[in-house]
């Protein structure tokens, strides 16, 4: 299986900026960034799927996804933080089927186990 481990959350005041990673074992076209807020469903933020970036309408402007070229490493620079942004932050990786979408998580094959972000 391949394993991803996401680092950089942490707690910041609004207007703050983070920077996440993911260093993973594997490598893909389709790689994600997903944010649980507290008592919510996954969402996706942001995503690259066969060379397409895709963000989530809120984030534009303020968040920048970007990975190496080995497309194994992934990183999502956060800036401008608002409250709504607190949650856990989720990277995920690996294509499934081309039926599903880069928003739904199901297109992702594998998931890290989360990092943490406070905004207040």
């Amino acid at each position: 299986d391949v394993q991803l481990v996401e680092s950089g959350g942490d707690s910041v005041q609004a207007g703050g900026s983070l920077r996440l990673s993911c260093v993973t074992t594997g490598s893909s076209e389709c790689m994600g960034w997903f944010h649980q807020a507290p008592g919510k469903d996954r969402e996706a933020v942001a995503a690259f799927d066969y060379g397409i970036k895709y963000y989530k309408e809120s984030v534009k402007g303020r968040f920048t996804i970007s990975r190496d070229n080995a497309k194994a490493n992934l990183w999502m620079q956060m800036d401008n933080l608002e409250p709504e942004d607190t949650g856990t932050y989720y990277c995920a990786i690996g294509c499934t089927s081309f039926e599903d979408r880069w928003y739904e998580p199901r297109r992702f094959r594998y998931w890290g186990q989360g990092t943490q972000v406070t905004v207040s």
